[in-house]
């Protein structure tokens, strides 16, 4: 069976306020948003995207079944500045074999965000 799936292109996250997340992703990632408007702000991060939503108002809570894992050289002083910069511990930095470590946290509206490096991939 073929599949009609590309690959990922975009994570989404949702937020209570748009412009604060906004200044805050632009921020952690080192990167201005290249499409922002009121009801989506999206990033390039290293030719994925990285997309913010402003909350309809009828999520009553958020869940961290799925979390998207974003590359990272360092796992753990990516992870230390996002803490530093606001985020929360989900799951701190676990080497989970083959010299692959991860790591997330919740962001300040709740998502979870995730950080990998897995020295089998290119970069």
């Amino acid at each position: 069976m073929s599949t009609q799936f590309q690959g990922l292109r975009t994570a989404g996250y949702k937020v209570s306020d748009i412009a604060k997340a906004k200044e805050w992703y632009s921020d952690i990632l080192g990167v201005k948003p290249y499409f922002d408007e009121p009801f989506y702000v999206g990033f390039n991060v290293g030719g994925y995207e990285l997309g913010l939503q402003p909350e309809g108002g009828n999520e009553s809570s958020k869940t961290a079944s799925v979390v998207a894992y974003w590359g990272a050289s360092d796992v753990q002083s990516t992870y230390d500045e996002l803490l530093r910069k606001g985020a929360t511990q989900l799951e701190k930095p676990t080497d989970v074999g083959g010299g692959i470590i991860v790591a997330a946290v919740l962001d300040p509206w709740g998502n979870a965000f995730g950080i990998i490096y897995n020295p089998h991939f290119s970069i």
